[in-house]
């Protein structure tokens, strides 16, 4: 027997019966325009889509646990890390960068590692990538350098010579563009990659003491990437190998996890670095500054209904919680303001009530109105502050210390900081100590099959500010590359590098 409160309804709650028949004028129509029914299911139809994000537009996404496995106490007051065993709900979107929402998942692309931890202080998002850097420092050229990965204006096609003049004009790219262009551009799915906060962010103690951090999720499942070739194969067969991939494992109960590490660094340590510790495009090495473990992420839960609870997810770097909070980074800084004001435009003004995005513990604010209200509005209560009716109160445990600043002169700074403009030691680095001969090779035939792609009057300019770069990086890199694209190094380019 059906159950009496199942009947078919319009999204009013009015019981009706004629689902897929409209109301005509005779069997042969004309279509009545009284049929509210039929205009209803199209009116929801053509609404289906809200904007997809700008950038990470594909992604997938699941929820799970995060334990805390190690005491890290003397860093942070986050209640989240107050004891050892300590547990919260995740919630985790991988996602490709530049893609379209119907691009391919192995297409050769930065991954999107977004979490958000449910705690009883509120949501706190660890927006990052699943490398440690990015493309550039300063925020104010994010939206040139995603139109080079988006399309021509003129022929709407992914243009490697727009990518590449570029990455050649803004030699600080040179690091991410290194990962890029290695096997960790392709990366197997989403369980066998790293993923990384990227930015430096801060913790706070008890004794009020900050101390900058990096946020490290090191796979328990082993790192695993596709070649160039394998990747390109797969984007024909199976176009969705991530989420399927993800989705089939928990569904088998093959749990991914991933483990927490952390690295820190004090302001004297800070002082002292040789580049800038809060400049996206740059590292800090493992040997200088160890990885510290703090605990388990396992995914175990994919959501019932992905709209809901994927494409509706919104991350914010400016989501911390106490104990926890933010950095000099300029990167991270934009970040801060602009991850907000993306969600609003998406979403809507109040996307935070959304269920997947609502804090499960208690919110107090004098927030009202707004597009797409549904929690009550606050009913009755007050909607200023001071007020002699609630017992809303700040509670001044959480009141965070100063923030000691370097300087107290504004400038629009770019070239002066010592270190701030080596763009070529770490890239080096990563393609002589951290690659092995196979990586290699494998970085050197993508970056090659890459620069094949650009085109017309520019192109030797462009091709030859490029190699300057590798060049600078490393010599052994710089002639492989200009050997597979058949350009001959004359000293012009050598004296550049």
């Amino acid at each position: 027997m059906k159950e009496k409160n199942r009947k078919l309804t319009t999204a009013s709650g009015k019981p009706y019966v004629e689902h897929e028949n409209t109301m005509t004028v005779g069997p042969r129509g004309p279509v009545l325009i009284q049929d509210y029914i039929y205009h209803e299911k199209m009116a929801h139809f053509n609404r289906e889509r809200i904007p997809e994000r700008v950038v990470h537009a594909k992604g997938t996404g699941a929820f799970g646990t995060f334990t805390v496995t190690n005491d890290i106490t003397k860093y942070t007051r986050a209640k989240l890390f107050s004891k050892v065993g300590n547990q919260c709900r995740v919630l985790i979107r991988f996602s490709t960068v530049g893609g379209e929402k119907g691009s391919a998942d192995t297409e050769r692309d930065p991954r999107g590692f977004a979490l958000k931890f449910y705690t009883e202080d509120g949501n706190w998002d660890l927006v990052g990538n699943n490398t440690p850097v990015f493309f550039i420092k300063d925020p104010k050229k994010f939206d040139d350098f995603i139109h080079t990965q988006k399309r021509d204006p003129r022929t709407n096609l992914k243009s490697p010579t727009m990518m590449w003049d570029y990455w050649s004009l803004n030699p600080e790219s040179l690091h991410q563009v290194m990962i890029l262009m290695s096997d960790r551009g392709t990366p197997f799915g989403h369980r066998h990659m790293n993923g990384y906060g990227s930015h430096t962010f801060s913790m706070i103690s008890k004794k009020n003491e900050r101390v900058w951090v990096k946020f490290h999720f090191k796979t328990l499942q082993g790192i695993k990437n596709f070649t160039g070739p394998e990747a390109e194969e797969m984007r024909g067969k199976d176009p969705d190998f991530a989420q399927r991939d993800l989705v089939e494992a928990i569904d088998k109960k093959d749990f991914p996890k991933w483990a927490l590490k952390i690295q820190v660094m004090t302001d004297e340590q800070a002082k002292n670095f040789p580049w800038n510790p809060f400049d996206l495009t740059k590292i800090w090495p493992h040997a200088d500054f160890p990885l510290i473990d703090v605990g388990v992420m396992e995914l175990n839960e994919v959501p019932k209904n992905y709209f809901a609870e994927i494409e509706q997810a919104a991350f914010a770097p400016a989501h911390v919680i106490d104990g926890i909070s933010w950095s000099p980074d300029k990167m991270l800084q934009g970040r801060i303001l602009s991850y907000p004001d993306a969600h609003r435009y998406r979403l809507g003004v109040n996307y935070e009530q959304i269920p997947v995005n609502k804090c499960p513990y208690a919110v107090n604010n004098y927030q009202r109105d707004g597009l797409m209200r549904v929690d009550g509005n606050g009913g009755s209560d007050p909607n200023y502050h001071p007020n002699s009716f609630d017992d809303i109160y700040a509670d001044e445990s959480y009141k965070e210390s100063p923030m000691v600043l370097d300087s107290n002169i504004a400038d629009w700074y770019n070239r002066n900081a010592p270190g701030d403009n080596d763009h070529y030691t770490q890239p080096g680095l990563l393609f002589t100590k951290a690659m092995s001969e196979q990586d290699r090779k494998n970085t050197i035939n993508n970056i090659v099959g890459a620069m094949s792609g650009i085109t017309g009057p520019k192109r030797d300019e462009i091709v030859n500010r490029q190699l300057c770069h590798f060049f600078r990086a490393n010599v052994e890199l710089g002639m492989a590359v200009a050997e597979g694209l058949g350009v001959k190094v004359d000293e012009k380019i050598l004296q550049h590098a």
